[in-house]
């Protein structure tokens, strides 16, 4: 199968003079098979460009060297906006960050400062009007840290600018310089943490260091017309990546403690979840649980078959206060009297569930989709001390009716940035999403919800699929034409999605393709991915549409920053579909740090990504070698004729305190540990986490090294297999 294709509008990506783009030459992307148009974290597209690009010989191209230009994102995460003319006050046209609201506000803003027609008053100015920067996203943010005025360019190695305008340098420098002792009532400038503000910079930074160290940014920055990147990054190369085998059990989702040591929450697909204690890097041991004993078990009510069961956890960002968490699963309502949901396929939408028709013998929406919330059971007031759950269910959040039985997604997360909750949802199953749900605006299929599970609605707000909130800030929730509660649209099956621990705003999507590519998307507030409109670089030709068509030039569809053509793995393999995983940032392995992991689900194919210049949204991919080391706790098993370990099928990839990332296989779990155990070199040395303590006391008296039941490991490799055939 293959992800869906997300494309992109030249508009968003072009660096015209006007924009006065500042970028520096760096490494050049290989992004192997993504298109030579500009790229970037989203690319629109005509459809005169799509039909240029929509052929088999685009595929090809995919492997083209390409040009990097950076992400055109506002503060809010939604892209800049045509603008008549130009903005009044801050003079940008074209598209930009603001509208003429948000043009006469800044006015206001600086006319209050008085500062006007002066040196400093320019500078402020400037620095006031890149909010309506479309770089504004990126230049306001350093992480998840909103700003207040953008990161001012501290770097004298900028040195050059698409637009052809000489680079400046030191912009932080010459701001300090200009402004330090003018009086600036309302001043924007942040004052260091838990310092008191001041109207004049010399009155809150010592020196033009500390000003600049507080302020300044070398990677994207402002120097006071534009967003400046520089490319200087250096990537170590990665030679391979080294793994051990610390269990042979068959999981499907693994969730660090919230409490920060070194234990972790798997599940299994058929409705368990375990608490399991993380030995040492380096110690030789396996993983520690306790098998007859699961922290919840709610497999009387999870309907366990192929694509079906406990498809995704989550644990509450305070957990460690309220012990609430959450999971995600299959139920069947011929079965279960809880599982009652609406039909996702209803009259609200266009669709008669009595035209469906019976799939592998199931009616429709006959099993559905759950979210429900546990809670810890410690008796001693303490949930990070629980060592198992009360067994009945808390809440009930959410109950959906599937139309057919595959493309379910399932994975639910909580932002660190947000702190709601996302759940990732596919377009319902059948071949080709024939009834065009991925692109039904009224539908929660082949999208990806947030929804706010602290605040419940009343009245006349209840939400029509259970017992949450809708964030205020979601992209369509004014629209009532969208369901309020889509973030994200245009997906087929996201298949593991991830936030980069570093830098949360970035949140990565794998989506499973139909037949010929397979995707990773970064996606956005308000983003739509392309399916079923296209499949990565191609659009898709529906072999039957009774749910209706949507154009190519209807929609802006977001090109995928990674992925793979079918044709490009392993052809004595082959490929299936695309398992998601994580940005690395553990120091285990020093060559894969800030590097996206993800593969194959046969297991045969790896990939990692690096954002090259950083900031950017290009992403520069290339395969990963990896192997087993001698010293694994559970010797890995050899594949016949092939210098790799056999895995049997990666399910999905997981993430410890220490940020040490693992391998969820049908034949065991898998960490990746330091590349020197399996020969493999890397210039920069590792170093094992440390910090990372044992929980105050031992969760379980009974904890053995964990093994697995044949039946499990051998319906669950079925669950995946089956998303190779494209149904």
């Amino acid at each position: 199968m293959s992800s869906i294709d997300c494309l992109a509008n030249p508009d968003l990506w072009s660096t015209p003079a006007s924009s006065g783009l500042h970028k520096v030459v760096g490494p050049i992307s290989d992004r192997s098979k993504f298109p030579s148009s500009p790229p970037s974290r989203g690319t629109m597209r005509s459809s005169s460009m799509a039909t240029a690009i929509l052929s088999i010989a685009a595929v090809v191209l995919l492997l083209a060297v390409q040009d990097s230009h950076g992400a055109k994102l506002c503060m809010d995460s939604t892209f800049p906006r045509a603008v008549n003319g130009s903005l009044s006050f801050c003079g940008y046209n074209g598209t930009a960050c603001c509208n003429t609201t948000d043009d006469a506000a800044v006015r206001r803003q600086f006319a209050a400062m008085n500062i006007s027609g002066t040196p400093c008053g320019d500078l402020v100015k400037s620095i006031l009007c890149a909010r309506c920067n479309p770089y504004a996203g990126e230049l306001f943010t350093v992480r998840t840290s909103p700003r207040t005025v953008p990161l001012l360019c501290n770097s004298t190695g900028v040195s050059s600018r698409v637009s052809g305008v000489a680079a400046a340098t030191g912009y932080c420098a010459k701001v300090w310089d200009t402004c330090k002792d003018v009086s600036i009532p309302g001043s924007p400038f942040q004052p260091p943490k838990g310092g008191a503000s001041a109207p004049k910079l010399a009155e809150v930074w010592e020196s033009e260091g500390d000003f600049c160290g507080a302020l300044g940014g070398e990677s994207i920055c402002f120097d006071g017309e534009a967003a400046a990147f520089n490319a200087t990054r250096v990537v170590p190369p990665v030679n391979g990546m080294c793994l051990e085998r610390v269990s042979n059990g068959s999981y499907l989702n693994m969730a660090a403690h919230p409490d920060g040591s070194n234990r972790v929450f798997l599940s299994n697909q058929a409705g368990k979840v375990f608490l399991a204690t993380v030995p040492p890097q380096g110690s030789g041991k396996p993983l520690e649980l306790d098998v007859a004993n699961p922290f919840l078990d709610i497999t009387d009510e999870v309907h366990f078959d192929n694509e079906f069961g406990l498809l995704g956890m989550a644990f509450h960002p305070d957990f460690e206060k309220n012990g609430r968490f959450f999971v995600s699963y299959s139920c069947d309502k011929t079965q279960s009297a809880s599982c009652s949901g609406r039909c996702a396929c209803n009259s609200d939408i266009g669709c008669d569930p009595s035209k469906l028709g019976a799939d592998n013998g199931a009616q429709p929406c006959q099993y559905q989709s759950v979210i429900a919330e546990y809670t810890a059971n410690s008796s001693s007031g303490s949930p990070s001390k629980a060592t198992s759950a009360n067994p009945t269910e808390a809440r009930r959040i959410m109950t959906l009716g599937l139309p057919f039985t595959t493309h379910h997604g399932g994975q639910i997360l909580f932002s660190p940035g947000d702190g709601y909750m996302y759940f990732m949802m596919g377009d319902g199953g059948s071949v080709g999403d024939p009834w065009n749900f991925a692109q039904n605006k009224g539908t929660l299929l082949g999208k990806i919800i947030r929804i706010d599970v602290n605040n419940m609605p009343s009245g006349n707000n209840t939400p029509s699929w259970g017992n949450y909130g809708i964030p205020k800030d979601n992209p369509f929730s004014m629209d009532p034409k969208f369901a309020p509660e889509v973030f994200a649209m245009g997906f087929k099956n996201p298949w593991r999605c991830s936030f980069d621990s570093t830098k949360p705003s970035y949140f990565f999507c794998a989506d499973v393709g139909q037949s010929l590519y397979e995707e990773v998307d970064l996606v956005v507030n308000g983003g739509n991915y392309g399916w079923r409109v296209f499949e990565g670089p191609q659009s898709y030709p529906a072999l039957s549409t009774p749910g209706g068509n949507t154009s190519v030039d209807s929609i802006n569809a977001i090109l995928p920053v990674m992925g793979y053509a079918h044709n490009t793995v392993n052809n004595n393999v082959g490929s299936a579909s695309i398992i998601g995983g994580y940005v690395y940032r553990s120091m285990t392995n020093p060559c894969l740090n800030g590097r996206y992991i993800y593969a194959d689900l046969y297991a045969q194919s790896m990939w990692s990504g690096i954002e090259t210049p950083e900031n950017s949204g290009v992403y520069n991919v290339t395969p990963l070698t990896f192997g087993c080391s001698k010293t694994s706790p559970i010797l890995c098993d050899v594949a016949a004729k092939s210098p790799l370990p056999s895995l049997g099928y990666i399910f999905s990839f997981g993430e410890d305190n220490a940020k040490d990332l693992y391998l969820l296989t049908s034949k065991g779990v898998y960490r990746v540990v330091d590349p020197s155990s399996c020969n493999y070199a890397c210039p920069i040395k590792s170093s094992t986490q440390e910090g990372v303590p044992p929980p105050t006391s031992s969760p379980s008296s009974a904890f053995n090294a964990q093994t697995s039941t044949v039946p499990m490991t051998l319906l669950a490799g079925v669950l995946l297999v089956l998303l190779s055939l494209g149904f």
